[in-house]
């Protein structure tokens, strides 16, 4: 198994123009395994006759992982919208400032329903869709309105697939409404003006649910937070400690 940025470097690489033997040997990857990623995480044309919680039996996602971190994007950033013929299309927008953002949502969207992925140009950012009839089965928090005015909460198998995969889902959920950030300080020591710099992790959202979602997983994987109070609205969530926020560097890192 292969985490999603491995998959995103490999297509990248790709995308660049190398060849499918210097990409295999540089990451290590079998070229038909990247083959099959060519075919199953970018296809064009595509469309899911079904989807895994159609089934008489329903079961998780094909890759837990990838879903994991699309449902993070999904909460941050996404929105779902009925067309017609009751197909459904996801949209998640991603800042133009992080293309491998871009691709790893694309990346993920595809791997957890392969059906066509394309990419609209909008001001300042790229909104990352595809079409299917079975979106709504897969993000029931979709409904009227905007998220932050409804309740939003995971059925019971989607909190199964968080709980398998925590670390997914906060970096997409860091990747959608969140940041890494370099604060300095400057301390006198022994008379000399020294400059000390620290990194802190941001999590903002409006919805109290989505933010209690980021927080309860946070708690399940050990990582500290406490919330930052503007214009006396609890809408931050920052870590901060040295250990927490090594924890977040080793498993989400910085936007890219």
């Amino acid at each position: 198994m292969y985490d999603i940025d491995t998959r995103v470097r490999v297509l990248a690489l790709l995308e660049s123009g190398r060849s499918l033997n210097s990409v295999s040997k540089q990451t290590g990857v079998a070229r038909a395994t990247i083959r099959e990623w060519q075919k199953r995480l970018l296809p064009r044309g595509r469309v899911a006759s079904s989807c895994c919680r159609c089934q008489s039996s329903p079961q998780e996602p094909a890759d837990p992982a990838a879903y994991a971190y699309l449902l993070g994007l999904y909460l941050g950033d996404g929105c779902l919208s009925t067309g017609r013929r009751g197909v459904h299309t996801l949209r998640i927008a991603c800042a133009d400032t992080w293309p491998g953002l871009i691709r790893a949502c694309a990346v993920a969207m595809a791997s957890v329903l392969p059906n066509n992925v394309w990419r609209t140009q909008c001001e300042g950012c790229v909104a990352v869709s595809s079409s299917s009839k079975h979106w709504t089965c897969l993000f029931p928090q979709h409904g009227p309105g905007k998220k932050h005015e409804r309740h939003i909460f995971l059925e019971n198998w989607q909190q199964e697939v968080v709980d398998a995969h925590p670390w997914a889902f906060v970096r997409g959920l860091i990747h959608s409404d969140g940041s890494r950030i370099i604060n300095w300080t400057q301390r006198t020591i022994a008379g000399e003006l020294k400059r000390y710099e620290y990194v802190r992790y941001f999590f903002t959202n409006r919805s109290d649910d989505i933010r209690g979602l980021y927080c309860a997983t946070l708690d399940t994987l050990g990582v500290e937070w406490t919330v930052l109070h503007r214009d006396k609205r609890a809408l931050n969530i920052s870590v901060a400690r040295k250990a927490s926020v090594a924890l977040m560097d080793r498993h989400v890192g910085p936007k890219y």
